[in-house]
């Protein structure tokens, strides 16, 4: 590609040539008369070719310049015309990264209800468990988990990280689950997981699971789900999320007992994106549609991490 002339050259160029004017141009470019007078000048020597008739203090484009205005004008139309719509884009479209468990259940189930009450805007989320880059992507606002706060981010605090063991009704009666010592002989999925043995602490049972070599482990509770509603184990899961198939009885969670691994989740974006209305539209309603299940956790695990 040939090297440009200065695009502020350029620039002066297409608003003297269309006005045909050098102090209107000036005017609707904030310069100097002489200023633009100059840019004209440079832009001229560096073809080598006049762009401008000059006469009785007046100007008019040479045939030369005749030729460059309309191929330049429309350069700068189409380039408006790029940066108007990313400029609509990005006010009209919400993308949303999620965690693969929490997006594929709680938020998944909901999200359709913001569209309703938003409807001029567009939402695309995508699911995966890495931590969003801001300045590389076009990703809004993400939901992640842990202590927080973050630099440059604006972290708003959702509710505590919680597990407890959950499987199908037909395993827990097949193995006679009724006590937590029961566990540690039944097939457990991550059963290296260290929040077995945080969960089996909290219960009240002193025995520490040995280390297995063997057994199952799966990337996100959304697999862990499946598995365990076929009768493969039972699975460290967040209640909270699995409300509705514990609610049918597609699942059980035998014990009350909870374990807090630590952690929070929290919806976050760049502090430079405070008050954008998309933003602030979704985070209100998320708040409000969790406040919704306040009911079904205990005070605590609505309490930010200290």
């Amino acid at each position: 590609m040939p090297k440009l002339p200065p695009l502020a050259a350029i620039r002066t160029f297409e608003a003297a040539g269309r006005l045909q004017n050098f102090s209107r141009a000036a005017e609707e470019l904030g310069m100097t008369q002489a200023a633009v007078s100059y840019q004209v000048r440079q832009l001229e020597d560096r073809l080598g070719r006049a762009l401008f008739v000059r006469e009785k203090g007046r100007v008019r484009l040479s045939e030369t310049g005749l030729r460059l205005l309309p191929a330049v004008s429309n350069a700068f139309a189409a380039m408006g015309d790029a940066f108007a719509a990313l400029g609509s884009d990005e006010a009209d479209v919400l993308t949303i990264s999620a965690m693969t468990t929490f997006g594929g259940t709680w938020l998944g189930a909901r999200i359709g209800g913001f569209q309703l009450a938003y409807p001029d805007l567009a939402v695309r989320m995508s699911m995966n468990n890495d931590l969003v880059d801001f300045d590389a992507t076009n990703v809004d606002v993400a939901i992640r988990v842990g202590r927080g706060p973050w630099p440059g981010l604006r972290a708003d605090f959702l509710y505590r990280s919680h597990v407890t063991p959950i499987c199908a009704p037909a395993f827990r009666d097949a193995n006679r689950i009724e006590r937590p010592e029961d566990l540690l002989r039944v097939d457990r999925l991550a059963p290296n997981d260290p929040w077995w043995a945080g969960w089996l602490a909290a219960a009240g049972v002193d025995a520490v699971p040995a280390p297995q070599r063997s057994g199952v482990e799966l990337d996100s509770q959304l697999q862990e789900a499946s598995a365990v509603q076929a009768g493969f184990g039972i699975a460290m899961m967040t209640p909270l999320l699995w409300r509705a198939e514990l609610d049918a009885g597609r699942l059980v969670q035998p014990f009350e007992t909870l374990y807090e691994p630590g952690t929070a989740h929290y919806l976050v974006h760049r502090e430079n994106r405070v008050g954008v209305r998309k933003i602030e539209r979704f985070r209100e309603w998320l708040h409000a549609e969790l406040e919704k299940d306040r009911h079904l956790l205990a005070e605590p695990l609505w309490t930010p991490l200290s």
